[in-house]
């Protein structure tokens, strides 16, 4: 069986077909409760460190800079890595963000890692 692993916005309706819902934020999302946000896990340590976040949220040009420095910090995490993938119990992940851009933002980033990953294993 083959894991399909797509991105959504934390704001965007829930569908059933979403699987393991994962919100992949390191902060709790504006305007959001935490009882109203269905999702099955919060993996905070697969986000973007707190410095390259802040940096990326100043200058969002320089995304292909970003890109490159959260793989990096994405090989070094292999053991949340190893936890996010293990909590799927079905054949689809959605990894949750709140960004705005939906193509300008870790949530592609993280996808496409992970697509990666399982494709070398």
């Amino acid at each position: 069986m083959s894991l399909r692993i797509q991105i959504k916005r934390v704001y965007d309706e829930p569908s059933p077909d979403d699987g393991h819902r994962v919100l992949i934020d390191r902060l709790w999302p504006r305007g959001v409760r935490k009882d109203d946000l269905r999702h099955d896990a919060w993996a905070k340590g697969v986000a973007p460190s707190s410095e390259l976040r802040k940096e990326f949220h100043q200058d969002p040009d320089r995304f292909e800079e970003f890109v490159e420095r959260y793989r990096l910090e994405l090989a070094d995490h292999g053991r949340e890595i190893d936890e996010l993938l293990a909590g799927v119990d079905g054949n689809t992940l959605t990894l949750l963000y709140a960004s705005r851009d939906p193509v300008h933002n870790h949530a592609v980033v993280l996808r496409d890692f992970l697509v990666n990953l399982r494709r070398s294993r």
